[in-house]
């Protein structure tokens, strides 16, 4: 487990041989990676490991029941929410998936390709496609799955500025972009509450 920073860019890349549930010590390091980043000059936050602990239509995870490493977002979830994560990228699947914007199993944003102003979740991506055999997806239907591909692949980040990323996803065989999507928003927009993302208060707070 460890962080770096990368132009525009925090991302939080966690060790998926070890424990990351709450209480343990790499769900503090988590935290402190996510929490820790000043948005202003990184406002691109990215959660990278190599276990799917998102969402995955694979057929081995599909086989689990969980579409995901068993009890994978069962805690971070509240993290990636918390401290509004753009991207959670995996790798282990050998194939290419992308998600809608996403918390606890529902799409908090119905666009496909261009997001304007809050995602209310975060989009999971898995890019296993480097080598090795493909994995095949399940037959299920998965609602929160905008787009999968079987083939050898990889993906490229471009952030123009502090309001506009490019995401590409490209094939090895061409290099030509077969899947992609935009996001622009202000830093006022990274301010905004959405679902679990600021403190609860009550009547008497």
């Amino acid at each position: 487990m460890y962080s770096t920073d990368f132009g525009m860019f925090r991302f939080c890349i966690a060790d998926t041989e070890h424990d990351w549930r709450e209480g343990t010590e790499q769900y503090r390091f988590i935290e402190q990676c996510l929490a820790s980043v000043d948005r202003q000059k990184q406002p691109w936050l990215i959660f990278l490991a190599h276990r799917v602990l998102g969402y995955s239509s694979s057929s081995f995870y599909a086989q689990e029941g969980s579409f995901a490493e068993p009890m994978g977002r069962d805690d971070l979830q509240k993290l990636w929410q918390k401290y509004k994560v753009d991207i959670a990228m995996y790798g282990h699947v050998h194939n290419y998936e992308r998600t809608c914007p996403i918390y606890q199993n529902v799409c908090t944003n119905e666009e496909k390709r261009y997001y304007n102003g809050v995602l209310n979740g975060t989009i999971h991506v898995v890019a296993g496609g480097g080598g090795a055999s493909l994995a095949e997806f399940t037959t299920i239907n998965t609602k929160w799955s905008i787009f999968k591909d079987y083939d050898y692949g990889f993906v490229k980040l471009t952030a123009f500025d502090h309001s506009n990323l490019l995401f590409e996803y490209k094939k090895s065989r061409d290099g030509k972009v077969y899947d992609s999507f935009r996001i622009s928003r202000s830093y006022r927009d990274i301010l905004a509450c959405t679902v679990d993302s600021c403190p609860r208060s009550t009547l008497a707070s």
